[in-house]
């Protein structure tokens, strides 16, 4: 028989650690301040009882913090920490069985049964002893010492009861527990620490080349900045801009994706690189790198973050292709391969092949695009299609890229299919566009949400909700006119912490697209100078603006795993709540999602679970309207036009906060 080489004498078990990612094989997503609340399965053979600790400290310190866990139901504990600066952490689960709370706990039966003897209390004395040698403190361990002798002194077990079950004795011997048989989780569980801005962002995307005096006229970072007020203005705390690289001339494509462009076509940013330079290279026409840097610190003071769009991709002319041929693969007709999803055909677009023999060159290459920018001032990027390059370069691309610089965060613009999304969630995106953009009906946006915001996704899936985009034109918008944005815009800002919109073509409205059963826009802007008419009555702009204010005010909705959804007796009503963590600011969502017709029913909520009186009157102030409604009960009547306004936003007041358990902060 071969005997184990661990220690035998570990004799408790700890299971079921969450949160974690494929057993710790990628790290849990958290922000700056947030809560991370640890759960094991601990326990052990027999009927002694078990103490656990659960250990917390940065990555690449050798100093821990230990925080005690507390038991819940069914050998489930529990202990919670939070996180206070960016980078990495880590955590681990310690148990182990405690013979001194085994001891105390059968004597204090012993006690009620009027059963326990002096040798009870000798048994405890060698134990306090031996927490005496183990304390760090002298008055500590000489207090110990006087309890044991006290413990093994000629008395009678009457006289003995006093001092083994003083409150100070359970103290000092929870401070310095035998551990000698502790047993450790298998592996160090880690947590990403990104900014804020990862777990709550309002993103605003626009062309600077259409930021022109007209049509006919490119737009520069100057023209940019005048809309950057504009933005801050509808409460954007992100301005994410498209490709700002020099445009391929070769195979470049013309207005409406046309595949042979006219003079004067200024084709696709996408078609990333020219004589003028590549992926580090400013378009001429957009302006200078200190134009660009201007345009930086007049969006920081506004408190917008500047997201940059980085795509792996070249134009035919791009310097790496004449440079780094090897990058790329070849036809047997000696001929790049362009980009193809058949049968449409991208000429003006040439991959980059991660196969190539030169990876390790084209790595740090690709990685060194983002070093670049970020010395330029960007912490942000949208990274286009990364669904199409190798998983393992994005995991040490961005590894390596956090390790210098925690404060930068990466959109993963993937629509594809959910495994693949996931992965690129969990090796380093801090954000990822979804499948909202299509999910319109009520069934389809609980089932999806309540995967991403309730279920193990989360911990490392964050959601930026996006209703539209210059590749997105759903068919609920062309054919829904104004209320369909406003429905879509509702939802998206409220079910999700972060989204974003393509403008100014959703505030404007912007809906026909290039032909039946498309998703592109007709005159779409990735092909021309777009000239927008910003001030026009029926923008959506001053509903925008009171949304973001509404999610800038009111902590509740700065969180997805708050959402909750409740019943309707209408399939075109939506209702759902969100709350902040101390329970404070609770906000119920109520919304029409048929965009034709007014809808109405009846909304039942579970008034415990939401801390609301089951047999008094509760007041709602609709932070749309400013209008105030008194509910009583779990059920009450909502109706909604959807040409007026299709949603409530409701705050229930009062709401008093809590009491919330003391966590560590490390």
């Amino acid at each position: 028989m071969t005997l184990p080489q661990t220690e035998g004498r570990n004799r408790v078990i700890i299971e079921g650690i969450t949160p974690q990612v494929d057993g710790g094989r990628f790290a849990i997503k958290r922000s700056v301040g947030d809560l991370v609340r640890v759960e094991a399965d601990i326990f052990t053979d027999g009927h002694d009882s078990v103490a656990a600790a659960l250990l917390v400290h940065r990555e690449g310190s050798a100093q821990w913090t230990e925080i005690p866990m507390e038991p819940l139901v069914n050998d489930r504990w529990t202990a919670s920490f939070r996180v206070k600066d960016l980078g990495r952490y880590g955590y681990k689960v310690h148990a182990w069985v405690d013979h001194f709370a085994t001891w105390r706990r059968d004597l204090q039966k012993r006690i009620a049964a009027q059963t326990d003897t002096r040798v009870d209390y000798l048994i405890g004395a060698d134990m306090i002893e031996a927490a005496a040698g183990r304390a760090t403190v002298e008055p500590d361990a000489h207090w110990l010492n006087d309890c044991a002798a006290a413990l093994r002194a000629e008395a009678t077990p009457i006289e003995l009861r006093p001092i083994a079950t003083t409150a100070q004795l359970e103290h000092l011997m929870l401070r310095y527990p035998d551990r000698r048989y502790t047993t450790e989780s298998s592996r160090e569980l880690p947590v990403t620490v990104d900014p804020v801005r990862a777990r709550f962002s309002s993103w605003y995307e626009f062309f600077p080349r259409s930021t022109g005096a007209s049509a006919d006229v490119h737009g520069t970072f100057a023209d940019a900045e005048k809309m950057l007020p504009y933005v801050a203005e509808m409460g954007f705390n992100v301005v994410y801009l498209p490709p700002i690289h020099p445009i391929g001339h070769k195979f470049r494509k013309g207005k409406n994706n046309n595949p042979q462009a006219e003079p004067g076509d200024c084709g696709s940013p996408w078609a990333i690189g020219s004589a003028e330079g590549g992926h580090k290279a400013i378009h001429s026409q957009l302006g200078t790198r200190e134009s660009f840097g201007h345009f930086i610190a007049a969006a920081r003071d506004l408190k917008l973050s500047v997201a940059l769009d980085i795509a792996f991709q070249v134009a035919p002319d791009h310097p790496y292709v004449a440079q780094h041929e090897n990058w790329f693969k070849k036809r047997p007709d000696g001929t790049i391969q362009y980009a193809e999803n058949p049968p449409k055909k991208y000429q003006d677009i040439y991959p980059i092949d991660f196969e190539s023999t030169d990876w390790k060159g084209l790595w740090e290459e690709l990685k060194s695009v983002f070093t670049y920018w970020i010395d330029e001032g960007v912490t942000i990027f949208r990274v286009d299609n990364p669904h199409t390059k190798a998983f393992p370069f994005w995991e040490w691309a961005i590894g390596e890229i956090k390790r210098e610089h925690p404060e930068v965060l990466f959109l993963s613009e993937a629509f594809t299919r959910p495994k693949v999304m996931y992965r690129l969630a969990k090796i380093g995106f801090s954000q990822s566009y979804t499948y909202f953009p299509w999910r319109n009906d009520k069934e389809g946006l609980i089932e999806y949400l309540t995967e991403t915001s309730q279920t193990d996704v989360r911990e490392y899936f964050r959601p930026n909700q996006w209703p539209n985009t210059p590749d997105i034109l759903t068919e609920f918008l062309q054919t829904g006119g104004r209320a369909a944005f406003m429905v879509r815009h509702m939802l998206a800002s409220t079910l999700g912490a972060n989204y974003g919109i393509y403008g100014p073509a959703f505030e404007l409205q912007e809906h026909v697209p290039i032909r039946e059963g498309s998703e592109e826009y007709l005159n779409s802007e990735k092909y021309e100078i777009r000239n927008w008419d910003l001030e026009k009555g029926t923008s959506l702009r001053p509903l925008i603006a009171k949304v973001n204010a509404i999610r800038n005010e009111n902590p509740a909705l700065q969180n997805d795993w708050s959402l909750r959804f409740h019943y309707t007796d209408n399939p075109e009503l939506l209702c759902y709540s969100k709350e902040s963590e101390d329970r404070s600011n609770l906000l119920l969502m109520v919304v029409n999602l048929d965009v034709h017709y007014t809808q109405s029913g009846f909304v039942t909520l579970p008034l415990v679970d939401l801390g609301l009186p089951e047999d008094a009157p509760y007041d709602l102030e609709d932070l749309l309207t400013g209008r105030t409604y008194q509910w009583t009960g779990p059920r009450n009547y909502v109706e909604l036009h959807p040409s007026h306004l299709p949603g409530h936003i409701l705050r229930i007041q009062p709401r008093p906060a809590a009491q919330v358990s003391t966590v560590t902060v490390v």
